[in-house]
Order: C-alpha cells, then structure tokens, then sequence
C-alpha cells in the first residue's frame, strides 16, 4: 500500500499490455480503491467507533464495568501478542500472565497504586520461577525477557488505566483519556491522509507522517484545553500540555507495536477485525497513555 502523500496506485491493480500498451482490468476492478492510509476508512472509523462506544457505555452504567471491559480488552491482548511471539519462537509464560490481568484490575482499583506495584513485582517473580520449572537453563533469559516484557506491556498498563478509574471523578477522567487518545489518531490520520509528505520513520512505520504529527498536536492540544477548562474544571493551559505530551507518548504506542510487529514478520496482531488487524492493533495508543494520563492527572488534578 501505498503511504499518504505518495502517489496512489491504479484502482484495480492491472498491469499494461506487452502489445497494446493498455491496461488489463483485474478481477476486483470494481472494487472501492483503499484509502492513502492503506486501510479502509469506513471500517477503520466503525470499528474505532464502536469500540469507543462499547467504553463510554460501560463508564456511563459503572465504573466497574470498564474495568471488567478493560481486562477482558488486555487478556485478549495478551493471547494475541504471546501467540505472536511463540511462533518466532519465544517461549512466554502465558499462563501466569493472563491469570494476573483481573487480579491486577482487582488490586490496583480496590487497594491503589503501591499494592498495583507490588501486585506486578509479583508477578514478574512468579514468571521467573514458571520459567525455570518449565524450561530449565534453555533460553531462560530470552523467554523470560520476553514474558516479563508481555506483562509490563499490558497489565501493568492496565493497572494504571484503573488508578484513573478508581478516583472520585475516575469515569469523566478516563473518558477524557480515552478522548485524548483517540484524538490523537483522528487528528494525525486527517492531516496525514490530506497533507502527508514526509514520513517520521519510514523504516519503522511508513505511513506516519509530520504533517500527520503537527495535525495530531493541534487536536490534542484543543481537545486538552476544553476538557480541562469545561469538564475537569481545571485551566485550560494544563490540558494543553496534557494533549501535547499524550499526544508524543500515543505516536511513541504506534511506534512500538509497529516496531515489534516488524521483529516478529507479521503486519496485524490478530483479525478481530478483518483487514484491520487485532485487539493489539486497537490498543497500541492506549497502551503508553494509561500510564501517562495517570501520571498527568495525579500532577495536574491531584487524583
């Protein structure tokens, strides 16, 4: 596919006649051309969409519904990201990990944030001594690496999400983290997809662009600036930097997922989603900005 800002390939892919010079329509010519991003933009939006309505539904009935959605979301995450890495060969400690995902939600929503710390530190001891009984000496440092990496990645980020969640006002703040998040990627696609000219780093993700980025930062920094001035009751500078920073740490999310799906010679995480890739592929921004939302808040809101 083709990145935004480069020329678009022909609509149905036909290659031109030796002999007449002309081109040869292919069986999908009629199907709808895909979008400069390379996905297509309907199913793009429905499936952001509905996962984003799926998420202020839970927080609207109660807050420990989106807690129970967002295990659900990580474990799905994990099943998805261990199977990738198995395949090339690492040997990760799945099951105590997904285990740990609703005791992680459990303990960091009832008991706070050194319990969530201890709860992971956990964790990775009991991953140590899973890997050693199951494996031995072989490869214990790369499986273990890579298992430890599995649960930092996504429980413990998911920890974070549900610190956010447990303050007084922890549903208006994790919807506006959701909305910081997702701000992001509708203003970086816009821009990117209109304006696309100079890729951040091709080799590691082609289809970003600055132009994509400066549009990012301009969403985020409105959409920080009115939730903190009409939602949060907060100055409206704070959720300026809040857009600004959330905004680096959601490219930052993109940019390890497709760092990692590079290493591991896949292009989706899973097909939740046909063509659009899986939970992982829905996360990736999320993922870097639970923690940063909560850091943020905690300085900013005192939560």
């Amino acid at each position: 596919m083709n990145d935004p800002g480069q020329g678009a390939t022909r609509p149905g892919g036909g290659e031109p006649d030796a002999a007449a010079g002309v081109p040869q329509p292919s069986a999908d010519a009629s199907a709808p051309a895909p979008s400069k991003a390379g996905r297509n933009l309907p199913v793009a939006i429905a499936a952001g969409a509905g996962l984003g309505g799926v998420a202020v539904a839970s927080l609207l009935l109660a807050k420990w519904l989106f807690a129970v959605l967002g295990a659900v979301l990580v474990w799905l995450g994990v099943v998805e990201l261990s199977r990738a890495m198995t395949a090339h060969r690492f040997r990760i400690a799945r099951e105590p990990i997904l285990l740990s995902v609703p005791v992680v939600a459990f303990v960091a929503y009832e008991y706070g944030p050194v319990a969530h710390l201890t709860s992971f530190t956990a964790l990775v001891l009991v991953i140590l001594l899973f890997q050693l009984i199951k494996g031995g000496v072989d490869h214990f440092v790369r499986d273990t690496t890579g298992s430890v990496f599995v649960a930092a990645y996504l429980p413990l980020m998911l920890g974070f999400a549900i610190l956010t969640l447990r303050a007084e006002d922890g549903a208006w703040l994790v919807a506006s983290f959701v909305l910081l998040t997702v701000g992001s990627d509708i203003g970086g696609y816009a821009a990117g997809v209109l304006f696309g000219k100079h890729p951040m780093f091709p080799s590691i993700s082609p289809k970003k662009s600055w132009e994509g980025f400066a549009g990012s930062l301009l969403t985020q920094s409105i959409i920080g600036a009115l939730l903190f001035q009409l939602a949060l009751d907060s100055d409206w500078w704070k959720g300026v930097i809040v857009g600004i920073v959330m905004t680096v740490t959601a490219t930052l999310g993109d940019f390890i997922e497709s760092a990692v799906k590079r290493d591991l010679g896949i292009k989706d995480m899973g097909d939740l989603v046909p063509g659009h890739g899986g939970v992982m592929d829905r996360l990736d921004s999320l993922i870097p900005n639970a923690f940063v939302s909560w850091a943020l808040f905690t300085l900013f809101l005192g939560i």
